[in-house]
């Protein structure tokens, strides 16, 4: 027995001389199961230390690695069934607002706007405009997360390739089918919220522009007749009881209507004359263009009779209005075969034809009163000025009835001009002509 423990010492003796020899001075330890003895030499094989190689090495990171890949991959799975889970969430709060909204729309349109206004995705604003942007950018973003969900989501294969990258597998079909329709009906759904809120805002854009526009006009007709009172003299009972008195033949008094006249193929001008003035009562009221100074002149100049000129053309007027009295006029003309009329007082005194025919009345000229135009607008010459007062200077663009030039004449009926309406803000006076308050009935009642 002592002869074999000696001859298993040399042995172990000489295996440690050759290991030293091979890799220097190095001493092994190792672990001795309870109950072996000391000096057995028990090697265990599960623990037995060798000397590596570079490709041990490797395999051991590479190990190291898949297992820290494996963990990356396990918490990403749960953050995307989380993910999934809140999809779900909304998906379902989706379709409980879908099924809502049929029994809503049997309803009127009050119910309809409120049915609009649920908050049916837990976070959509109110306003139609803002719903279709936050809307929009909720499909954007579910769209982009299941996107992901589809290319980035993996399950770790319990199988190493040779190389020792982990094979990753697909996502399932089931799963990807049920969220590809899950996002088709999502879409659905979106959209059709869409198009209900593009019709709503639709509605109420036009319902608010009809509104606008409607309070717009009264603004502006209150606002029109607030300046025409502004604008008047207070003396005035209503802005057309007025007379314009012209007393002196000079180039520098005179009155300028602020309105112009549109192109015209007939027109009708009434007024109320007062006038002494001899030789002739001048001129009542020219109406002169660019190239046509004389596009429309009522005058009496001198011995002459009253003049009616349109396109500097003449007709003699058998009307005769200068006994100091008030006189009501009409004069009415048509370019077809250039017919016209002259009335004195409701009554027809003469008629006439060939008065610039087919010729249109041209647009944008300047109409004075009580002097004639060289020029638009001015080089007054005062022996044609006209000498008196006048009063309800009105202006159509069509023939009148005998009927309503006679309700006119005999104070039985009001009709402002439909071009031109005797009102205090449409008459301006330059040079020392007035303007003061006249109830032209009963002056003329008077004067007679």
């Amino acid at each position: 027995m002592l002869t074999l423990v000696v001859a298993m010492l040399h042995l172990v003796s000489g295996h440690t001389v050759r290991t030293q020899d091979a890799t220097g001075s190095r001493f092994v330890c190792n672990a001795i199961p309870p109950g072996a003895e000391p000096g057995c030499g028990y090697v265990s094989t599960g623990s037995r230390v060798q000397s590596s190689s570079p490709a041990e090495d490797e395999l051991r990171i590479t190990i190291i690695q898949l297992r820290e890949t494996i963990l990356q991959q396990k918490e990403t799975i749960v953050s995307q069934q989380g993910t999934i889970k809140e999809l779900n969430s909304k998906l379902a709060r989706c379709e409980a607002a879908a099924e809502v909204t049929p029994q809503g729309k049997s309803r009127g349109q009050g119910s309809r706007r409120k049915e609009y206004g649920k908050n049916t995705m837990g976070d959509l604003p109110r306003d139609p405009g803002e719903s279709i942007d936050q809307l929009g950018k909720t499909m954007q973003s579910l769209k982009g997360r299941l996107e992901s969900l589809e290319q980035g989501l993996r399950l770790p294969s319990t199988n190493v390739s040779a190389g020792g990258v982990s094979a990753l597998a697909p996502l399932p079909p089931e799963l990807r089918e049920l969220l590809r329709q899950r996002l088709g009906a999502l879409e659905t759904q979106l959209l059709r919220k869409v198009a209900e809120l593009e019709e709503e805002k639709s509605q109420l854009y036009n319902e608010t522009a009809a509104h606008r526009q409607r309070t717009e006009s009264a603004l502006n007709s209150l606002l029109e007749r607030i300046t025409e009172l502004e604008n008047s003299n207070n003396a005035f009972k209503s802005p057309e009881d007025f007379k314009v008195s012209l007393p002196l033949r000079t180039n520098y008094l005179y009155g300028r209507i602020k309105k112009s006249l549109p192109e015209m193929y007939a027109f009708t001008v009434c007024m109320w004359l007062k006038s002494s003035a001899s030789p002739g009562i001048g001129t009542p009221f020219s109406y002169g263009v660019p190239g046509q100074a004389n596009e429309i002149v009522l005058i009496e100049w001198g011995n002459n009779p009253i003049e009616l000129l349109v396109n500097d053309k003449v007709a003699q007027l058998p009307l005769s209005v200068s006994d100091g009295r008030w006189h009501h006029i009409c004069i009415t003309w048509t370019t077809r075969d250039g017919f016209w009329e002259a009335y004195q007082d409701g009554e027809r005194l003469g008629t006439g034809d060939n008065l610039a025919p087919w010729h249109p009345i041209k647009p944008g000229g300047v109409i004075i009163l009580g002097q004639e135009q060289d020029v638009v607008g001015g080089r007054f010459d005062a022996t044609q000025a006209f000498v008196g007062e006048l009063s309800q200077f009105n202006m159509w663009d069509r023939v009148l009835r005998p009927v309503d030039i006679v309700g006119l004449a005999n104070c039985s009926a009001y009709m402002p001009g439909n071009v031109v309406p005797w009102i205090d803000a449409n008459v301006e006076v330059f040079g020392g002509a007035s303007k003061t308050a006249l109830e032209i009935c009963e002056d003329r009642a008077f004067d007679s």
